[in-house]
């Protein structure tokens, strides 16, 4: 049985500046980035709510952008020749703390059950893990045009999980508890700052 030869026509734009650890991280974070999005499209026939549509689609758009300056990056191991833009939130409103009361949760019987409370659920925590994998490869990568390109996604995705959290905190979807005054003062002042100079020891290596 003859073997199949290994191939050496390579596209000439290909760059092999990648460690063997990059190439694995960085195809999961591509895979995991196509999840969110082709997730997002699925979400968007169920969304009731103009906010949150609106949200959607500019959260897909600014994705789908930065999926393409990280394809391009990843092989050629060069800039991205579209320029890159900080994701920005559109509206924000002051946090409401505090436990209302809420009906219980639990699994839609059917697709009609599905509101805009559970798609806002699904899209932050897409955006929630999609940010910690990129933050946890990014420290693994070994090409800096690569790395930084990665290094810069990281706190779009903090606005934009942010972002949703403030469309479901307004809505009452996400509720945030409280600790009482008493304990939040205790931890708050359980720090203090450090004055003068710290007294460093010396390399074993200096004192031989």
């Amino acid at each position: 049985m003859e073997m199949p030869q290994p191939m050496n026509n390579a596209p000439t734009n290909v760059s092999f500046d990648h460690g063997g650890h990059e190439m694995f991280d960085m195809s999961e974070v591509l895979a995991g980035t196509v999840n969110v999005l082709d997730q997002y499209m699925m979400f968007r026939q169920y969304v009731q709510d103009q906010e949150l549509l609106d949200i959607l689609d500019r959260q897909y758009q600014h994705v789908l952008d930065g999926y393409n300056r990280m394809v391009e990056a990843f092989s050629t191991g060069q800039p991205p020749t579209q320029p890159y833009v900080p994701y920005q939130i559109k509206q924000t409103q002051p946090v409401v703390y505090g436990l209302g009361p809420t009906e219980p949760k639990k699994p839609n019987l059917s697709l009609a059950d599905i509101k805009d409370k559970g798609i806002s659920g699904h899209m932050l925590g897409l955006i929630k893990s999609s940010g910690s994998l990129l933050t946890m490869s990014a420290v693994e990568v070994t090409n800096p045009t690569l790395r930084r390109l990665m290094a810069q996604s990281v706190p779009c995705y903090i606005e934009m999980a942010y972002e949703i959290f403030l469309y479901q905190n307004k809505h009452r979807y996400y509720q945030v508890p409280q600790l009482t005054q008493q304990d939040m003062t205790q931890m708050l002042t359980s720090f203090t700052t450090v004055t003068g100079k710290p007294q460093m020891p010396q390399p074993k290596s200096m004192l031989q």
